[in-house]
């Protein structure tokens, strides 16, 4: 038996009272109002609504020992990007990683593997795969249905999937950015339930109105929180918090409770806030997480205040995994699996003939996963299209990770560098190996320095390179998050050091091989239109 004393926090009666809690066998037997001296606040523990576990480059083990810091016990976690790469032997990986910890893992059944047919994956789940996963328990919803043009247009293979989360009474988690209008009302009557891709207030809007469950994503790349934020007052009952993609470094430092100090910052109230980050993803996911009632689960945190959500303890089925600065999470033992499977290249693999006046350039938009379409000059040594940095147009690739192929070449905007290159094979979604720098020699050093470590994400120099392993399906470390989290933020330093002025250079460099989100991107078959969904020409 354990007692909790505290300011009780009830959402959803919305008081705040001095009481006692009871626990016994991991459940809440009891909540009591009695008078004390603690002034410390207890409320149920955060959940983070929509995550790609494997952009923290930590297997779930090593993630929920940092996550319980913050606050949070829960997460719905969207095992796409290992699944690109390894399958449902990668979601299974997950799933059993999981499970050796006591935080409550919410995995789903990934959609779109691969994401379109216009770049190469790793491995295929097809709608056959999606009944197997759908059927199995520990899958709790069908994760983001990125491919939106599928369901708009009938495409029959989506619907199979559709269907199959509908037979198994799972939820259906949507992405459809900057859909709206007739496209979004038939989207939402296949059956899709949330979105997490809404970039303004009006869209969002739309969506909630539509009844749609809206997600206000912070994540290290796609920062949204301030164009949705004021939507939350009104519509606090249909929304959550996600963080979709975080990098080690920033989960080192703050979690969904980092939003929920924001919002309320703003003077949004509190049980608006603590229902967005706390409520409302049990409820519409219907999760095992206990919401500080009695019965539930004794799944719960103490914090300073309820203003910056410092957490001072974190429980978990009564268990206390965060204690005053210390994780009681333990290190998992796991099995490294990767797939991949291409020889180093040549500096001539990165040379690109041409005689054109003008090219189509990407334009990365720091803190968006959206990119936009523009033209410019061309530059040309020798019948070579090269990198300029004086306009900042540098030449960028993507190389095949699964079998040897010709690479593809682009070229994009405000990435900066004046020296060297940086390169990730963390490239969502099919995670193929992703490179932008000043010259073909250097981006060639960079992709080799990959191809030579079977994954990671690396930056080089005139005179040093620097790199770090990710072993686990080439996107994830085997090492704890203080040290990744370390060696990312030097790369991340050094990568600002070449001349990138990006937030976030390596999560932006992810996101630029993501056909899904428009406008322009590149594959590893080549440069990509996302708005019309089809293969434009790097040359005008």
């Amino acid at each position: 038996m354990q007692k909790l004393q505290g300011q009780i926090v009830d959402i959803k009666n919305r008081r705040i009272f001095k009481g006692e809690i009871t626990i016994v066998d991991g459940k809440i037997k009891s909540i009591e109002e009695k008078d004390h001296n603690v002034n410390h606040y207890i409320l149920p523990g955060f959940v983070d609504a929509h995550i790609h576990i494997e952009s923290s480059m930590l297997v779930p083990s090593e993630f929920a020992r940092i996550a319980v810091n913050h606050g949070t016990v829960s997460t719905v976690s969207d095992p796409h990007e290992i699944a690109n790469v390894l399958g449902v032997d990668g979601v299974h990986f997950m799933i059993e990683n999981g499970k050796h910890t006591p935080f409550k893992f919410n995995f789903g059944a990934p959609s779109c593997v691969p994401a379109t047919s216009f770049e190469s994956a790793g491995a295929i789940i097809d709608s056959e795969d999606i009944k197997t996963l759908m059927s199995n328990p520990d899958i709790k919803y069908m994760a983001e249905m990125m491919n939106y043009p599928g369901v708009l247009f009938d495409d029959e293979e989506v619907l199979k999937k559709i269907a199959w989360a509908k037979h198994y009474g799972k939820p259906i988690d949507g992405h459809a950015p900057g859909v709206v209008g007739d496209d979004i009302t038939k989207y939402i009557n296949a059956g899709i339930s949330t979105d997490h891709e809404c970039f303004t207030y009006a869209e969002g809007l739309e969506k909630l109105q539509k009844g749609m469950k809206i997600l206000i994503r912070e994540g290290s790349a796609a920062k949204n929180f301030e164009a949705l934020i004021d939507l939350l007052p009104e519509h606090y009952e249909n929304m959550m918090f996600c963080s979709d993609d975080k990098h080690p470094d920033d989960l080192l430092l703050g979690h969904i409770n980092q939003l929920c100090a924001r919002a309320v910052a703003k003077e949004i109230d509190v049980f608006k806030v603590l229902q967005a980050a706390c409520v409302n993803p049990v409820k519409h996911y219907n999760l095992d997480v206990g919401l500080l009632n009695v019965g539930d689960d004794a799944d719960c945190i103490v914090v300073e205040d309820l203003k910056n959500f410092i957490t001072l303890q974190t429980y978990i089925n009564g268990e206390l995994v965060y204690d005053n600065g210390e994780s009681k999470i333990k290190y998992v033992e796991f099995e490294n699996l990767n797939n991949f499977n291409t020889d180093k290249k040549q500096v001539s693999d990165f040379r690109f003939d041409s005689n054109a006046k003008q090219i189509r350039v990407i334009e990365c938009l720091d803190g968006e996963l959206v990119t936009n379409e523009v033209i410019e000059s061309a530059t040309i040594q020798n019948g070579n299209l090269v990198s300029n940095t004086e306009t900042d147009v540098l030449k960028m690739v993507v190389v095949n990770r699964y079998q040897n192929d010709t690479p593809a070449i682009a070229f994009i905007k405000n990435f900066g560098l004046k020296e060297g290159a940086i390169a990730s094979s963390v490239g969502h979604d099919s995670h193929n190996i992703i490179a932008v720098g000043v010259s073909d020699e250097a981006i060639c050093k960079a992709v080799n320095l990959l191809i030579e470590n079977e994954g990671g994400i690396c930056a080089i120099s005139n005179n040093e390179e620097k790199v770090v392993a990710l072993p686990i399906a080439g996107i994830m470390s085997d090492q704890n998050a203080e040290t990744i989290g370390k060696q990312y933020s030097e790369l991340d330093k050094m990568a600002k050091a070449l001349g990138s002025k990006l937030h976030a250079p390596y999560m932006s460099l992810s996101f630029m091989a993501l056909l899904v989100i428009p406008s322009l991107k590149l594959s590893d078959k080549g440069l990509f239109n996302g708005t019309d969904f089809k293969f434009t020409s790097l040359e005008i």
